[in-house]
C-alpha cells in the first residue's frame, strides 16, 4: 500500500536499471527538445528563441503538480525525498559562474552530456572543461571552505520561504510558468525570426495549460493534509508500534542512554511553563506542539544525525503520543515518548519529601506531585546519570534515595526496563540535475 518504500531494492540490478532508464529518458527528452544544439540553447540569451525557458518551466510546473498531488493523496512521503541543502551565498555565486559559462559555451552540464552522446565535438569539449573545473574545485575548495559552507539553510523549500501551504505554492508556480510562456512568446515575436510571428499555439498546449491550472486550484483548495490524515497514510507497521507501546521508553532507559557518550539525548518537555519550572529533566527544553511543527524546528528534527535520540515528555503519555504521531507522520525518526511521563520519572527518581509529595490517585495526565517551590533541574533527580555534581541543590539532610547520601554521592537504584530505543538511519534517495 502506498506510499511505497523502494529502499529494499537498493543495490540490486533492478534498482540500477530503473534509475538508468530515468537518466536515459531525461537525456532523450533534452535531445528531442533540441537541447543538444548549442545554437538553440544560446539563442535564449539573445531573445530570439525561448525554447529552453518554456521546456524547463514546463518540467518544473508538471513535476511540482505531480509531486504535490502524490503527496497530498498519500502516494508519496515527501519527507523521504532528498532536497539539496541550501547554502545561499555560495549558490548565488555558483549560479552566476554557471550562467556565464552557459552564455560563452552554449551548454549547461546536462545538455553538454546530451551533445557529447550524439558525438558533437563542442559538447565533448564542454564536458572535458566541466571535468577540469570539478578537479580544480576539489583541489582549491579548502582555501575558501568557510564561504562555501556559509548561509546553510538546510532543507529549505518554497512553501517554507513564502509561509504558504504546498498547494497554494504550487498554484503560484503554475501561474508563474504560464505567465513566463506568454512573455516568452511575446519576446520571440519581437526579437525572433519572422516565422515566429505567424506560429500558432497548438490546441494541446492550451489543454495542457488548463490541466495544470485546474490541478493547481485543486491543490490550493485542498490544502496540506492534517495530522490524522498523514497518520493514516503511514505503513501499518509504524501504527502498530503505538498499539504495542514500542515507542514508549522507560525513564530508566533514558537515564542509561544519557550515560552513553556516543549518543545525543534530547528531552522535549511539552508541559506548561509552571510545571516545567517546578521540576524538569536536566537539559530538557520546554516546547509546545506548535513550536515543533514550525519549518525551522521540523527541519532541525528531520536533519538530526542518527546518533540523536529525541524524547517527548508530558505529565502523562497521552498528549506526548499525539505529538509523536504528528511528527512521525512528517518523517521524524529516532523519536520516542517518555513512558508514564514526568509522573513516572519522579516515581523512579524521587525528590525529597521536603520539596514535593505525591498526591493520592493513580498516575495520569495531571501532575501527581505537589511541589512546595520551583526546583528546575537543580535536584539530583533531574540528573540520575550523574553520581555527583556541585550544582546539586541539597534541601534536606536526610537521604534522598536508597543507598543514601555518602560523601556527596547519590546512588540511584538500577531499575529494570525493556529496551525500546533502536537508533535508525533514515534512508534517502539523492539525485539532481546538472
Amino acid at each position: 500500500m502506498a506510499p511505497f518504500d523502494v529502499n529494499g531494492l537498493a543495490g540490486t540490478v533492478g534498482y540500477a536499471l530503473a534509475f538508468g532508464a530515468i537518466g536515459f529518458g531525461f537525456g532523450a527528452v533534452l535531445e528531442m527538445a533540441g537541447f543538444g544544439d548549442t545554437r538553440k540553447l544560446a539563442a535564449q540569451f539573445y531573445l530570439t528563441e525561448m525554447t529552453v525557458l518554456k521546456v524547463m518551466f514546463t518540467a518544473i510546473a508538471v513535476a511540482a503538480v505531480l509531486l504535490a498531488l502524490a503527496s497530498g493523496f498519500g502516494l508519496l512521503d515527501m519527507s523521504r525525498v532528498f532536497v539539496n541543502p541550501t547554502f545561499l551565498p555560495s549558490e548565488i555565486l555558483g549560479g552566476l559562474i554557471m550562467g556565464v559559462g552557459f552564455v560563452l559555451g552554449g551548454f549547461c552540464p546536462g545538455t553538454s552530456l546530451v551533445a557529447a552522446s550524439t558525438l558533437k565535438i563542442d559538447g565533448m569539449l564542454f564536458v572535458l572543461g566541466g571535468l577540469a573545473g570539478v578537479f580544480l574545485f576539489g583541489e582549491s575548495v579548502g582555501s575558501y571552505e568557510p564561504f562555501w559552507l556559509s548561509g546553510n539553510l538546510g532543507r529549505f523549500t518554497l512553501p517554507e520561504w513564502l509561509g504558504l501551504s504546498t498547494g497554494l505554492t504550487v498554484l503560484l508556480v503554475v501561474l508563474l510558468a504560464l505567465t513566463a510562456f506568454l512573455a516568452a512568446e511575446a519576446i520571440e515575436r519581437r526579437f525572433g525570426p519572422a516565422r515566429a510571428s505567424v506560429r500558432r499555439r497548438p490546441r494541446l498546449a492550451w489543454a495542457g495549460a488548463g490541466v495544470l491550472l485546474a490541478a493547481g486550484l485543486v491543490l490550493a483548495a485542498r490544502g496540506d493534509p492534517g495530522p490524522e490524515q498523514r497518520w493514516r497514510w503511514l505503513p501499518a507497521a509504524i501504527r502498530q508500534q503505538v498499539a504495542e507501546r514500542a515507542v514508549l521508553a522507560s525513564p530508566a532507559e533514558v537515564v542509561a542512554l544519557r550515560k552513553d557518550t556516543a549518543l545525543r539525548v534530547e528531552m522535549l518537555d511539552l508541559r506548561s511553563e509552571h510545571d516545567f519550572n517546578l521540576f524538569h529533566v536536566g537539559g530538557a527544553e520546554r516546547v509546545t506542539r506548535a513550536d515543533l511543527t514550525t519549518p525551522a524546528r521540523l527541519r532541525r528534527l528531520l536533519e538530526a544525525p542518527p546518533s540523536t535520540i529525541t524524547f517527548l515528555a508530558d505529565n502523562g503519555e497521552g498528549p506526548a503520543l499525539e505529538v509523536w504521531k504528528d511528527l512521525r507522520s512528517r518523517g521524524v525518526a529516532n523519536l520516542y515518548v517518555l513512558e508514564g511521563g514526568m509522573n513516572r520519572w519522579l516515581e523512579l527518581y524521587p525528590v525529597p519529601d521536603c520539596v514535593a509529595t505525591r498526591g493520592p490517585g493513580p498516575l495520569g495526565g495531571a501532575p501527581e506531585y505537589r511541589f512546595l517551590y520551583a526546583t528546575g533541574d537543580s535536584l539530583p533527580a533531574s540528573w540520575p546519570e550523574l553520581p555527583r555534581s556541585r550544582a546539586f541543590r541539597l534541601p534536606c539532610a536526610t537521604a534522598v534515595v536508597s543507598g543514601g547520601e555518602g560523601a556527596g554521592e547519590y546512588l540511584w537504584p538500577n531499575h529494570a526496563y525493556t529496551r525500546r530505543v533502536k537508533p535508525q538511519v533514515k534512508a534517502v534517495v539523492k539525485g539532481g540535475c546538472g
